[in-house]
């Protein structure tokens, strides 16, 4: 459940702190006042998308806090994802600044803006203003049908198998049309695949090659200079271990007069051992270093025939390990594509696939297409459209994503009439109504605490308006439903009332919300009743709807 809503320097309002509490909760306002600026920051808070226009004038971020009671689904969810718990309470945090940065955070820890929207899924459904227009596209009939069938899930794995099939299928047509061509670059690769193989390349080789060649073709080289530096280490009389030598019998003799030559004949000391393993070293060298023509000729001509593979392939010469697996890769594409018969197979099992989920979402939708014409045919009569009447429709239709019929929702207005497509006979304020029912309908069977309805009561009035209201008064019972309204009979069903208004202070334009008293709520209820002046007549009439719904 939602607990409270903190706005700072969102859109027009400077700062606003809203404590929320159970059942059904009215916002109200006149136009343009800014009532769905608190759905619009509950969407930023659940992970919906922002940017720098949200930040109000001259303020440098926006900072959207909202605070639930967490369920138990909620508390795994973040026990999943090692978030921080309290028992108590969960606090989303969305923060945007003027330069259209946005940072998010679940229990203080720094989180994305995914997670936002995935843990949001589960505290907050939101029923639109204009969700009544979505019913004139057929393409959403699918998507309400089966989110009230809750198997949205195998939805997606039809479209997926559908995928997976046309794409089999392309691959199999583009095989059957590019033979030739296919069979002509795979001589291409084959004749290359066989250079490169043949070379003999592999990853890090080209480096060790050209160290190998560099000592090969400086051997004589490096020998002659090792063996100079050997025999200047090591001559009996002036070489440098005799010098270190005798640099040392001539100190030793006379440390123990001045022990500041420590230091002195300690590091020559170190150069005298150094100066061994050095020797030592030397002789292991060119012990194993020797000429070697024949090898360096054959890495000579592995490097020419390197460097002439690296510029056909317009590679560097160590790329070219590189260059044989993707020439592998490509040729095992093509082998694949070539071959007909396992394509073939990949088509119809992909279809057979398809075929399987197709008729598993098929026995889930007629089931519910038959519960939800039932339901919003009940709900039709309660809104003052007796006699009429609601049915899901299902035809059957060619294989597509969305499996192997075409939804389609169909309408009677009032007894007698043949239901017919609901975008041909509906009326403005019968889709209105019909998106409600829909909506309380969907609501009813759903896990969510939290339900927004924004505005989604236009076209609605009169006697109607209040069975609307009374409707979500019910839903208020088992659910915490926030609505916001223009309609005195909805906002008169309200367990709680908000006022939403706006003031220019002279720069700028800033919104406020308030929590009504139950004398608010009359002047406020008397002026959604309408006139241009609120009399004791529209004020009686306002106590008396607030009785007679509470």
């Amino acid at each position: 459940m939602l607990r409270s809503l903190h706005l700072r320097d969102f859109v027009i309002v400077d700062q606003n702190h809203i404590e929320f509490d159970t059942g059904f909760t009215v916002f109200s306002g006149e136009t343009g006042a800014g009532k769905s600026i608190l759905i619009d920051a509950l969407s930023l808070a659940l992970g919906g998308r922002g940017d720098a226009s949200v930040v109000r004038q001259q303020s440098e971020r926006a900072e959207i806090i909202a605070t639930f009671e967490p369920d138990a689904l909620v508390l795994a969810w973040l026990k999943e994802h090692d978030i921080a718990i309290d028992d108590d309470e969960l606090i989303l945090r969305r923060v945007i600044d003027a330069q259209g940065r946005s940072r998010a955070y679940i229990n203080g820890s720094p989180s994305t803006v995914a997670q936002l929207k995935e843990l949001g899924a589960m505290l907050i459904d939101i029923h639109g203003q204009h969700a009544h227009q979505s019913l004139l596209n057929p393409q959403s009939h699918y998507a309400i049908l089966d989110t009230q069938g809750q198997h949205i899930a195998l939805s997606h794995q039809v479209t997926q198998a559908w995928q997976q099939w046309q794409k089999a299928q392309a691959s199999y047509d583009n095989a059957q049309h590019s033979a030739q061509a296919n069979a002509q670059e795979l001589e291409l690769l084959d004749w290359q695949i066989q250079q490169l193989s043949d070379l003999g390349l592999g990853a890090g080789d080209w480096e060790n090659l050209t160290q190998e060649h560099q000592r090969l073709a400086h051997a004589q080289s490096l020998l002659d200079s090792a063996g100079r530096s050997l025999h200047l280490l090591e001559n009996d009389e002036s070489g440098a271990i005799a010098v270190l030598h005798a640099a040392l019998s001539s100190l030793q003799s006379v440390l123990s007069h001045d022990p500041n030559l420590l230091n002195i004949y300690q590091t020559l000391e170190s150069a005298q051992i150094a100066c061994a393993e050095s020797i030592s070293d030397l002789n292991s060298y060119l012990t194993d270093v020797e000429l070697d023509p024949e090898r360096l000729a054959h890495i000579d001509h592995m490097m020419s025939v390197a460097f002439n593979l690296a510029r056909k392939h317009k590679c560097e010469p160590e790329d070219l390990p590189a260059r044989l697996e993707q020439l592998l890769e490509r040729q095992q594409q093509l082998q694949q594509s070539v071959d007909s018969a396992a394509l073939l197979a990949a088509v119809e099992k992909a279809h057979k696939s398809y075929n399987g989920l197709a008729e598993q979402l098929s026995q889930a939708r007629l089931v519910i297409s038959q519960n939800l014409s039932k339901q919003v045919t009940q709900a039709m009569q309660q809104l003052s459209m007796q006699g009429g009447q609601f049915v899901v429709q299902l035809n059957p239709a060619e294989p597509s994503a969305h499996g192997n019929e075409k939804v389609e929702f169909l309408v009677a207005g009032h007894a007698g009439v043949a239901p017919s497509a609901l975008a041909k006979v509906a009326s403005g304020g019968e889709l209105a109504r019909i998106s409600l029912a829909l909506s309380v309908i969907a609501s009813q069977a759903a896990r969510v605490p939290t339900l927004i309805f924004d505005e989604v009561d236009s076209g609605i009035g009169g006697a109607i308006a209040e069975v609307v209201g009374r409707l979500l008064h019910e839903l208020g019972q088992r659910h915490q439903v926030l609505c916001v309204t223009h309609l005195p009979q909805v906002a008169a069903c309200g367990d709680n009332h908000f006022l939403v208004s706006k003031a220019s202070n002279g720069s700028q334009t800033v919104s406020k919300i308030q929590h009504l008293t139950v004398d608010q709520r009359i002047e406020e209820i008397s002026r959604m009743l309408g006139g241009i002046e609120i009399t004791a007549t529209t004020r009686e009439h306002a106590k008396e709807m607030l009785k007679v719904n509470h």
